[in-house]
C-alpha cells in the first residue's frame, strides 16, 4: 500500500513554492502573493521538513532550485494545472492568464520590436501586466542572470552554459550619411574609405558594436582602424549627431527606417563588411519561467521571422 502524502504538501504550500521558484526570491514571492516573507519561509520549510529534502539553494539573497526542488516543481506544475482545469470546468469559464511579465531589452528590440509585439500579446492576455526596461545587450543579459527580469531581448550572445538564447528576429546594419554628405550619391564604400570617415558609434556593451567589431575581424581589420569621433549610448543621440554633421555612423536598419524613407539619411553598403545579425530572446535555465513569461516566449516563437516588423530600406 502506498504511503499517504504528508499533510504539509497542501495546495497553498505548493503555490508558494512555485512562485518562489519562478521569481528566484522569497521576498518577491511574498510581495506577489501578498504574504509576509516569514509566511513564505515557513511554507517552504514545511515542505522541506515533510520531504526531508532541501528545495532551494540560497546564494547572495537569491534562491535557486536544488535537484529535489526541480523534481517537485515538475509535479507542482501538474497539480496546479489540474486545479486550474477543475476550476475552469466547474465554473464553465476559462480563467484568464494574469500576473506580471518582466522583460529587459537592448535598444533595437526594445525601441523598434516590442512596441509592435506587445499590443498583440496584450490583446491575447489583457490581464498580464508588462514591465520592460531598455539597456544594452550585456546589461540586459546581466539582469536575466540576476533574476531581475524573466526574459531578455538582445542583439548578441554570451558564452554561459546556464543561459539559453533563442532566435526571434534578424537585423541588418547600414552606414548612414546625411543627404548632403559627399558620399550620399554612392551606393557602397570600401572599408578603407570607412576608416577615413569620422564615425559616431555605440558604447562598449551594445550588441551593434559587438557585431561591427566581429565583422571587422573577419575582414582583417580591427576597431582601432576606425576614426571614432564620438561614442554615444543611444541610437537617437547618434542620429541627431549625424544630422548635425558630427560624423557618419553604422546603425541598424530598424533604427533608421523613417529617416531613410524621408531622405534625411542615405544608406550605404560597406564592401566586405558583412554584419547582418540575429536577435535573441534569452532566459536563465537555472530558474523556472513564470507562466506569463512562458506564454510570451511561445508567442514570439510562434511568429515566423519574416512576419516581424522589419523592412530593409536602402
Amino acid at each position: 500500500m502506498d504511503a499517504a502524502a504528508p499533510k504539509d504538501l497542501q495546495l497553498p504550500h505548493l503555490e508558494t513554492f512555485a512562485k518562489a521558484a519562478e521569481l528566484g526570491s522569497f521576498t518577491r514571492a511574498a510581495k506577489m502573493l501578498k504574504l509576509t516573507q516569514a509566511a513564505v519561509s515557513q511554507r517552504i520549510h514545511a515542505l522541506e521538513r515533510a520531504l526531508d529534502k532541501s528545495l532551494f539553494q540560497r546564494r547572495g539573497g537569491r534562491v535557486l532550485l536544488t535537484p529535489a526542488g526541480k523534481a517537485l516543481y515538475g509535479y507542482t506544475e501538474q497539480i496546479l494545472e489540474l486545479h486550474r482545469q477543475a476550476w475552469r470546468d466547474v465554473a464553465s469559464q476559462e480563467t484568464p492568464l494574469s500576473g506580471e511579465l518582466l522583460l529587459g531589452a537592448s535598444s533595437i528590440p526594445g525601441e523598434h520590436l516590442l512596441p509592435a509585439l506587445l499590443p498583440e500579446f496584450g490583446r491575447r492576455h489583457p490581464h498580464v501586466q508588462v514591465r520592460a526596461s531598455i539597456s544594452d545587450s550585456l546589461a540586459v543579459t546581466a539582469q536575466v542572470e540576476r533574476g531581475d527580469v524573466s526574459l531578455g531581448l538582445v542583439g548578441r550572445k554570451i558564452d554561459q552554459p546556464h543561459l539559453e538564447f533563442r532566435l526571434f528576429a534578424r537585423d541588418r546594419i547600414v552606414l548612414i550619411v546625411p543627404s548632403r554628405h559627399p558620399l550620399a550619391r554612392r551606393k557602397k564604400v570600401s572599408i578603407a574609405e570607412l576608416c577615413r570617415q569620422p564615425l559616431i558609434m555605440r558604447e562598449t556593451g551594445s550588441g551593434l558594436r559587438h557585431c561591427v567589431e566581429k565583422a571587422l575581424e573577419r575582414a582583417g581589420r580591427s576597431w582601432h582602424d576606425l576614426h571614432i569621433a564620438l561614442e554615444l549610448g543611444s541610437n537617437e543621440a547618434i542620429k541627431e549627431a549625424v544630422l548635425r554633421g558630427a560624423g557618419v555612423s553604422i546603425l541598424s536598419t530598424y533604427a533608421v527606417q523613417k529617416e531613410l524613407k524621408t531622405g534625411r539619411f542615405r544608406g550605404l553598403e560597406v564592401s566586405d563588411l558583412r554584419c547582418d545579425r540575429d536577435m535573441y530572446i534569452v532566459f536563465d535555465k537555472r530558474r523556472v519561467l513564470p507562466l506569463p513569461a512562458r506564454q510570451f516566449l511561445d508567442f514570439l516563437e510562434s511568429r515566423p521571422i519574416a512576419e516581424l516588423p522589419h523592412k530593409r530600406t536602402l
